[in-house]
């Protein structure tokens, strides 16, 4: 079979078609317009990207000969299911090839913004030295109340770190009604950031959840609180976000994800203060690199072949095969 791959999606791509010399061909090419998706899936099986957009006029342009799309990597915000399952493509995405990874990053951020890390970094190789009021307040992480916002395999993933440090993990998340260890459910939004410390978000990017954590939100957090996202930019409306720096309502926060990627030079959180960055690189292991790598062209060969993905889960699943062979 052959597999298109967009550039950049695979960085060991030369290494699988040695390995499946014989079983897959590979193509790699850019896939930013309707014309470099027509060029690139000519004859193709699949289709494996990562960040790349694809809206409903490179659904159009694609080849009828694609059957899946491999989505290296968690979040399907740059890709149009509803167009995907309009022209019988399936999309097959990878929950969970970096769980570990995402939510020790999380953890990671949450801690070093907590213990003011960067500002006492930033004091010494200024200074030499200092003292507490240089640093800033502190408050205590045992008797603090953090909320996480999403339960899938991330979020249960942060709650399991987060337990032997603080006082009370809050989780809300309208699709999880089962207990989940070491949290305290919520009925709702108001009520998991009503006066916590902490808040780390783990949703996808919908447009229900879109600047999910806006204003209002902000304000509902206790004064000096920690904001962390490693999901999606669009979480978070960074306005907002920049503004509640800027006065002192959040102590931090932490972002690995974006609105617009890379940021731009214009943000306002490029002057925010307090806030530690990280290039949306929270997956990032060797471990976790090859896995993906993996676990996506395993999962576009054996849809193709025999219409099921043994690591990922199924985003779009057309009822019929795209190509419909109609006898003479």
């Amino acid at each position: 079979m052959k597999i298109s791959v967009a550039q950049g999606a695979i960085a060991v791509l030369d290494q699988f078609a040695v390995r499946l010399r014989g079983e897959a061909d590979f193509v790699t090419g850019p896939v930013d317009t309707p014309a470099q998706v027509a060029e690139l899936t000519a004859g193709a099986d699949a289709l494996v990207v990562t960040l790349h957009r694809l809206d409903e006029p490179h659904f159009a342009a694609m080849a009828d000969s694609v059957r899946v799309i491999g989505r290296a990597g968690v979040g399907l915000d740059t890709i149009d299911l509803d167009a995907a399952a309009r022209h019988g493509v399936a999309v097959v995405h990878q929950p969970a090839y970096a769980t570990g990874e995402v939510a020790t990053h999380a953890m990671a951020m949450l801690l070093s913004l907590q213990r003011r890390l960067s500002q006492s970094d930033a004091l010494v190789r200024r200074d030499g030295w200092g003292g507490a009021a240089d640093i800033g307040p502190i408050f205590s992480l045992d008797d603090a109340a953090v909320a996480v916002l999403g339960c899938g395999r991330i979020g249960r993933a942060v709650v399991d770190r987060l337990v032997p440090f603080v006082r009370e993990v809050r989780v809300f998340d309208p699709l999880v009604t089962e207990p989940v260890p070491g949290a305290r459910m919520v009925a709702d939004l108001g009520e998991l950031l009503d006066d916590a410390e902490a808040l780390s978000l783990h949703v996808p990017l919908t447009p229900e959840t879109r600047h999910v954590i806006g204003r209002r939100e902000i304000r509902r957090m206790r004064p000096g609180a920690l904001i962390v996202n490693v999901s999606r930019g669009g979480l978070v409306d960074e306005e907002e976000l920049a503004l509640a720096l800027a006065d002192g309502h959040l102590a931090g926060a932490g972002l690995d994800v974006f609105e617009t990627e890379p940021l731009p030079g214009s943000s306002p959180l490029r002057t925010a203060p307090n806030l530690l960055f990280s290039p949306h690189n929270a997956w990032n292991s060797g471990t976790a690199a090859r896995r993906l790598a993996e676990w996506t062209i395993a999962d576009v060969i054996s849809y193709a072949t025999r219409r099921e993905a043994a690591h990922g889960r199924m985003a779009v699943e057309p009822a019929v095969p795209r190509l419909t062979v109609v006898p003479d």
